[in-house]
């Protein structure tokens, strides 16, 4: 028997309003939540077209062998980037000419599988054994409208397709679970001594993490982030190495996960809030070490302190459900460009009144005063000259893998310290 799928009928309506125009196909996006007994898709999003594309996918008898693998990847890490905790990315679908009905499959497969490796590196979290690792391929004939439903179980390489069903219903998300939580964080970064003279792109590669972090919610506190215990018979294969220097990370950060609500464990409930710190964290640091590298300074020497401005979440609802989506913006950017940038990730109009800006505005320090240098996310007043920095999140093939590893070396530290599943 294989999995169902039920489906919010706005997802129905949007593939079906689709159109090819000339073009051989269009693929995109399934999200939503998986669930033991089901999974739940709320919302679909087609990938953004590149220009170079346009032309070759109008020819009607182009081949699927033309999908644009890396592009549709990126796009992936893009849009898993504005889903807040308990929504993934649960597969994708495709919506093709009747001659290439039977031609989809083995790129699809080949997607799927480079989609769930690309966004596996950059989580910090694991999959646990008992969560469902299918992930589903649903085709669309543009002639016929025939639904073909399809799952690969992406923990195994070999795997082959299992049928699966597609229903649809309505209001599906609308008494879904809403979390919230505001965490304060206080990590502390260790430099060695020869990572000082490195640069900006090489000392973001060379994290280590100890802090402290606690969460509490708008009724009760409650303690999700522990100092790790450690016996005394334990024996540590740490390096004691001389540190020089040290960033620090501090502040509020807003979380926020969402649950179904057909019969939801209050494991999964404190899984999906885990989840969302780790990933708004890790977002952050992302995002900015992204704009750093791209727009790097020279070094100065003996100077004292540089201030960024950190991006701060931004939300919006999805109309017709309880779910809200995220977005990350730096100060100086307006409503706007967030607004387009949703159009352009999700295919969906946002008004600008409808935007919730989670936090205020908060800065960045970093500072470099006898060979120490410090990365403060805090609340306090700005400073009087802050060095802006500006980014606008639009899908780069490789942008995501320069910071990648930066990212997640540096907040690996938090997973190890003070998450477990």
């Amino acid at each position: 028997m294989g999995r169902t799928y039920i489906v919010e009928e706005s997802v129905g309506q949007y593939l079906s309003n689709i159109s090819l125009q000339g073009k051989a196909f269009i693929s995109g996006l399934l999200i939503g939540q998986c669930s033991s007994q089901k999974d739940y898709v709320i919302l679909a999003t087609r990938t953004p077209p590149k220009e170079e594309q346009n032309e070759n996918l109008k020819h009607p008898k182009a081949k699927l062998d033309n999908l644009d693998e890396e592009w549709a990847t990126e796009h992936a890490n893009q849009v898993s980037r504005m889903l807040p905790g308990g929504l993934l990315v649960l597969g994708v679908f495709i919506i093709t000419t009747l001659e290439l009905a039977n031609d989809f499959q083995n790129a699809l497969r080949r997607l799927i599988f480079a989609m769930e490796k690309s966004m596996n590196r950059k989580r910090l979290w694991n999959f646990t054994e008992e969560e469902i690792s299918e992930r589903v391929i649903l085709h669309i004939c543009s002639s016929t409208k025939k639904i073909s439903c399809r799952t690969y179980d992406v923990r195994d390489p070999k795997s082959s397709a299992r049928p699966a069903d597609w229903k649809y219903q309505s209001g599906l998300s609308t008494s879904w679970l809403s979390l919230d939580c505001t965490i304060h964080i206080d990590i502390h970064i260790p430099l060695s001594s020869t990572s000082v003279s490195y640069t900006l792109e090489k000392n973001t590669k060379k994290k280590s993490f100890r802090g402290n972090t606690q969460a509490t919610s708008h009724s009760f506190d409650v303690r999700v982030l522990t100092q790790l215990l450690l016996n005394s018979d334990h024996r540590s294969t740490a390096t004691v190495q001389i540190c020089s220097g040290s960033v620090n990370l501090k502040g509020s950060v807003t979380c926020r996960a969402y649950i179904h609500s057909n019969k939801p464990k209050v494991k999964d409930a404190m899984q999906a809030v885990k989840r969302d710190i780790l990933n708004t964290v890790a977002d952050r640091c992302e995002i900015l070490f992204e704009d750093l590298l791209l727009n790097e300074i020279p070094e100065k020497k003996d100077s004292e302190k540089e201030f960024y401005i950190l991006p701060h979440r931004v939300f919006v609802p999805i109309p017709g459900s309880t779910v809200k989506l995220c977005d990350y913006k730096f100060g100086d950017e307006s409503a706007e460009e967030i607004r387009d940038h949703f159009r352009e990730m999700l295919d969906r109009t946002v008004q600008i009144e409808d935007l919730e800006i989670a936090e205020e505005v908060n800065t960045a320090c970093m500072s470099s005063v006898n060979n120490e240098a410090s990365l403060e996310h805090k609340d306090d007043k700005q400073p009087e000259q802050p060095i802006k920095t500006t980014v606008m999140l639009k899908i780069r093939q490789n942008i995501g893998v320069i910071a990648a590893f930066a990212v997640a070396v540096l907040a690996a530290g938090i997973s190890f310290h003070y998450f477990s599943d």
